[in-house]
């Protein structure tokens, strides 16, 4: 038999554990906030704060708290990942458009350096030819010692803009690099994102003889969630449907946003296929989604409704869409 003794010496070795585990969980909250990469103070400055209330939270230790903890910080960290992407991007632009301003710059000053050069040339050769006529032999030394001079002064000129030249050049060759990983950065997550409607109908317009099957999906919920928390909030429960369905299908699949609760791929699935792929989507897609409201979890609720649009023998891609917009119009 275990004694008394032993058995309270168990309990606090599991205690201290609880508390060694919960500050450590906390401490890993806080330095998530101390060490965030400094971007904006719009997208840091919440994300440090958010970060900050949600360590405070979790350090009381209540159940409900720590259950919470665990979709609001993922929430966090997926909300300054997109932002952070989205602020990357903006300077990846701003960059390319330096390296293109540059690069004008350059082309500008190489073609006014070659017309000031010519100019110069053709300004000496005639001074010389002035210096060389017998009328001019009283200043002839003088006019000669000038144009030597000017020569000197335009070919440090010259060397000066060479110089000035190949700084820009380095400068356009680091930001290229810099825009490359920057467009690197801002590729995070772009598979999730949809394709519009008009683009949808030109691909599956554009089909010509090609076979596929189209999976047609209506989504309810995501006017609710607007009208309860907001548009952006909004955006980020379609994103995340979005990161589930392209899950859910084959890499290839081309997946586009027909209207607002309308959701369209185009598969290349047999029957038997694209039905089981509209139940998987139905079954998995339907249900609570964890996303941030001012720093704090809300769980919105979406149904999703799929069926298949297959194409039928000799059917045209105009008759397709003409069926798909028929099923959203029910």
């Amino acid at each position: 038999m275990i004694s008394s003794k032993e058995g309270l010496a168990e309990l606090a070795r599991y205690d201290n554990l609880r508390r060694l585990t919960l500050e450590c969980y906390v401490s890993g909250i806080q330095n998530m906030a101390h060490y965030a990469l400094e971007l904006d103070d719009a997208i840091t400055g919440p994300y440090r704060a958010n970060l900050k209330g949600l360590a405070g939270e979790v350090a009381s230790g209540e159940q409900s708290a720590l259950l919470d903890s665990r979709s609001t910080l993922r929430g966090l960290l997926r909300e300054y990942r997109d932002k952070a992407s989205q602020y990357l991007n903006g300077l990846r632009e701003e960059l390319a458009h330096s390296a293109r301003a540059l690069g004008e710059i350059m082309e500008t000053m190489a073609q006014g350096d070659d017309d000031h050069r010519e100019a110069f040339r053709q300004s000496i050769a005639r001074l010389r030819e002035v210096a060389a006529l017998p009328e001019a032999r009283p200043v002839s030394e003088a006019v000669v010692a000038a144009t030597e001079a000017v020569e000197r002064q335009v070919e440090r000129i010259r060397e000066q803009s060479q110089l000035l030249v190949a700084q820009f050049q380095v400068e356009i060759r680091m930001l290229h690099r810099r825009i490359d990983s920057l467009e690197a950065a801002a590729m995070v997550d772009s598979m999730s994102k949809l394709l519009s409607r008009a683009e949808m109908e030109r691909r599956v317009g554009g089909a010509g003889d090609e076979w596929f099957s189209l999976l047609v999906m209506r989504v309810e919920g995501l006017r609710l969630a607007e009208r309860q928390w907001g548009e952006t909030t909004a955006a980020e429960l379609a994103g995340a449907l979005g990161k589930r369905l392209r899950s859910g299908l084959p890499p290839e699949a081309v997946i586009g946003r027909w209207s607002h609760e309308d959701f369209i791929a185009k598969v290349t699935l047999g029957r038997a296929e694209a039905l089981a792929a509209a139940k998987w989507l139905t079954e998995n897609l339907s249900g609570a989604y964890a996303c941030l409201k001012d720093g704090k979890t809300v769980r919105p609720v979406l149904q999703v409704y799929a069926a298949v649009v297959d194409r039928e023998a000799e059917e045209s891609p105009a008759r397709m869409l003409r069926r798909v917009a028929e099923f959203f119009e029910r």
